[in-house]
């Protein structure tokens, strides 16, 4: 029998091979020779799973919205499965510092963009060949595979692909195949960035995949992406900046596993970049997050992405295919695990470390304000599985947000207790830190993100602990109103409001604003409080119970009133007490508009405000009557200046001035600034009178003086004005560049005074600060007989910046 072991060991991987078909086998087609649909894929990874369930299991973690499902596949050794469980949670207990596990897990997500279209067709491989030919590296590993991140994108792009391309595929990079249009598959459903999602959870694949990510917290997290088709590929070690929670050790594995796969690259003489353009700062990423939760968090970036197709002819005459591709991503994917087998200890031991406590300096973040923003605030916690408790009574010390100084305060009912003394504190910093320490000016994302600034909520970062509940000292009942009122009134403080006005309006229910602040039974009102009567709203029978129903599902307390004769102010008839008007609302999408912030706006309305929007695109935009519609939206973009025709701006301005309301983010203003009926002008950045004489080295980062990273600053506000009903005299506003607009004649609502350029956060150049000083951030202009608003900095973005929301919806519906 010794004679024919080593012959009976080299069959038992055939054996092996023989059980289950390759990709190829199953698809009915080479693997690269054309791109896969999901439900395709998702047969590929039922089957595997069907026929070898000792092996492999596969579980469905979500839909996405347009009901694709999103799906893990856990793979390792028939021994390691049966413990599935237990190694889960014998691998969960080191966050606390008290588990024994033995084996290292890697989690490898696909194709969050989806036309970066390799990722998908580089995990069947992978998948294939870990199970096969590699089985080997699943002795001391669990290998999680997420194949689509992003499968409504990836479809949207193999659809557009598989319509356009030539047969056989052609390879001239002018050929239509290579040319995507805007409506791109990148993003998700709602034009989101996944990539950029991790930490806000907009998005119902980030929600859903989050909560099965949390389970397990893996070692290793692999990001695989795609750039342009004439860059090389590109993985780790990461480029600065590094945020500071970064260990030594992250930094040191990220070289272990870089040097492992330029050893294969090497062999094949294929080319690769490493600590170039990628960096571990922005706290939303793929490589970023898993780093700040305990993995080695990694991205890894082939060239290609959808201008690549099947194959297309780079700049220095090249073909690269998709089967090139593929190789590549099956290449670093093997490799990690490899790695990761060979450093189970190792990685046992650093993740152990990384969870004991930690000496920050803030060892609190306290948090006070309107009750609606907290609670949003603690859901987005909760998501995270990050510890926070309420305190009533204590005296507080530390970094005040508004000021900037170190104050002495007393926390307010209820306020929010962070503290960085718990599994999740490197997080916890990072995400709540005044401002994250730069190592290096340049960077791939936004430098300034901190959650008090980007919730609108009073902050202070303490030294000290705090004592603190981990429950609300008080929950708050909503009493049965009754149909014997003459009016019901709430306030008009947060974006929750503008919900429960939206779910009114939804409902045919009428409802009133002030504009004047006003007192009534002994309470305050401010502007913008909601008025709503029952002689405006005879027609509904079930008028209480709609106003029952909001007040429970939005958390509202309605204040009945006998009585529209004000103690002071203004009494229910004067003109100061408006109605608001059910508009109809359109946004411009296609060329003109950023697919991000078009998207943005989109799923503002269908999922926050439920409220109904016409999309109108700019193929069709000349044949539209826009006196159908009250509201005009257009979105932030770059392609406004082929758009904006003498025709189609005349058609605007005639529309505005018989009554329209127009609201202009971003590369609109840029735009309307150039034409003449706007009162919006551009502010010039200063041009520098002497020659650049500087090396090109150096001047290749003198751009740098020029850009805002990302940066928050403290804006001016007026709070007497219907775009800023529900806010205080200030504003912190996230800059996303150095655009710059000078103040407006009349309607300046908020804007950067003289001094105010420097950031409380984050970075901007020298040259940027000169030129936003004393510029308009937010701003109204009457032009006839109606509103031109303008919106310079985003309150929308990413649809995490909470606190601008509430300028979004007064711009809809308080402004008239």
């Amino acid at each position: 029998m010794k004679i024919f072991l080593p012959s009976l060991l080299f069959l038992l991987p055939l054996l092996v091979l023989a059980q289950i078909k390759s990709p190829s086998e199953f698809l009915g087609y080479e693997l690269g020779s054309q791109f896969t649909r999901h439900h395709q894929v998702i047969d590929y990874y039922e089957y595997l799973a069907e026929t070898i369930p000792d092996r492999m299991q596969l579980t469905e973690y979500g839909k996405t919205n347009e009901n694709r499902p999103l799906v893990l596949a856990y793979i390792s050794t028939k021994a390691n499965m049966k413990n599935l469980e237990n190694i889960r949670l014998e691998h969960l207990k080191n966050t606390s510092g008290t588990g024994e596990p033995d084996k290292a897990i890697v989690w490898l997500s696909y194709n969050v963009h989806g036309n970066e279209s390799v990722s998908t067709e580089a995990s069947m491989k992978t998948i294939y060949e870990l199970l096969t030919s590699k089985s080997n590296y699943l002795e001391d590993t669990v290998v999680i595979i997420d194949p689509c991140i992003n499968p409504d994108g990836r479809d949207r792009y193999v659809n557009w692909y598989n319509q356009y391309k030539n047969s056989p595929n052609n390879v001239d990079p002018f050929s239509k195949e290579h040319h995507e249009g805007w409506w791109s598959g990148r993003s998700n459903h709602y034009m989101f960035d996944l990539n950029r999602d991790w930490a806000w959870l907009t998005q119902v694949e980030s929600q859903q995949r989050l909560k099965q990510y949390n389970k397990w917290l893996p070692h290793v997290h692999v990001d695989f992406h795609e750039q342009g088709v004439d860059n090389p590929y590109y993985f780790a070690p990461a480029a600065e900046p590094y945020h500071e929670v970064v260990t030594d050790f992250q930094r040191e594995f990220q070289e272990t596993i870089g040097k492992n796969h330029a050893k294969y690259f090497d062999q094949n003489g294929w080319f690769y970049f490493t600590k170039e353009e990628f960096d571990l700062l922005y706290p939303s990423y793929g490589d970023t997050y898993p780093t700040y939760n305990g993995s080695i968090g990694m991205t890894y970036e082939q060239g290609g992405s959808g201008r690549a197709g099947l194959g297309i002819i780079t700049s220095i005459g090249d073909t690269l295919t998709l089967n090139d591709r593929i190789a590549h991503h099956y290449t670093t994917g093997i490799s990690t695990i490899e790695v990761a087998s060979k450093n189970v200890a190792k990685l046992n031991e650093e993740f152990k470390k990384f969870y004991q406590p930690k000496n920050y300096l803030y060892k609190n973040y306290v948090l006070s304000g309107n009750k609606n923003k907290l609670n949003t605030l603690a859901s987005l916690l909760k998501k995270h599985e990050v510890e926070f408790g309420f305190t009533t009574d204590a005296s507080v010390k530390g970094y005040d947000y508004a000021s900037g100084k170190i104050k002495n305060l007393r926390t307010k009912e209820n306020s929010l207790v962070v503290s960085t003394n718990q599994p999740k504190g490197t997080l916890v910093k990072v995400l709540f830190e005044p401002n994250a320490k730069l190592s290096d000016s340049v960077t791939y994302d936004i430098t300034a993100w901190s959650l008090p600034y980007a919730y609108g909520l009073d902050a202070i970062a303490t030294e000290s602990n705090i004592p603190s509940e981990s429950f609300p000292h008080r929950v708050e009942e909503f009493g049965v109103l009754k149909a014997n009122g003459y009016a019901y009134i709430t306030n008009w403080k947060s974006i929750n409001d503008a919900e429960f006005l939206t779910f009114l309006l939804n409902k045919k229910v009428k409802v009133r604003y002030t504009k004047k602040p006003f007192k009534l039974d002994g309470k305050a009102y401010e502007r913008g409080s909601l008025i709503i009567t029952s002689s405006d709203n005879k027609h509904l029978s079930d008028f209480i119970e709609i106003l029952n129903n909001g007040s429970i599902k939005f958390s509202k307390n309605l204040s009945t009133v006998q009585t529209g004769f004000v103690d002071s102010g203004k009494d229910f008839g004067s003109d100061y007490v408006a109605m608001i008007p059910k508009s109809k609302i359109a946004v411009l999408s296609g060329e003109p508009t950023s697919t991000l912030r078009f998207g943005e706006i989109w799923h503002f309305f269908e999922q926050q405000l439920k409220y109904p929007i016409t999309i109108l695109d700019e193929t069709y935009f000349n044949q539209i009557d826009l006196n159908e519609y009250e509201v005009l939206i257009l979105p932030d973009g770059r392609g406004y200046g082929r758009f904006m025709t003498e025709a189609i701006s005349n058609k605007i301005k005639d529309w505005v001035s018989s009554g329209g309301k127009l609201i202009a983010m971003g590369g609109a203003i840029d735009a309307l600034s150039k034409l003449k009926g706007f009162g919006i002008k551009e502010k010039e950045q200063e041009k520098d009178s002497m020659p650049n004489l500087d090396a090109f080295d150096v001047s290749q980062r003198e751009y740098i003086k020029s850009a805002i990273t990302g940066a928050i600053f403290k804006a001016t506000v007026d709070p007497t004005h219907p775009l800023a009903y529900g806010y205080d005299e200030s504003y912190f506003t996230l800059k996303l560049g150095n655009r710059a607009f000078n103040y407006l004649d009349n309607g300046n609502v908020v804007y950067l005074t003289k001094g105010a350029n420097v950031p409380v956060s984050g970075f901007a150049g020298s040259k940027a600060q000169k030129k936003i000083d004393e510029t308009l951030i937010y701003g109204t202009e009457k032009m006839g007989r109606g509103h031109v608003i303008y919106m310079v900095d985003n309150p929308l973005f990413r649809g995490f910046w909470e606190n601008g929301k509430l300028f979004f919806a007064n711009a809809l519906f308080m402004v008239n």
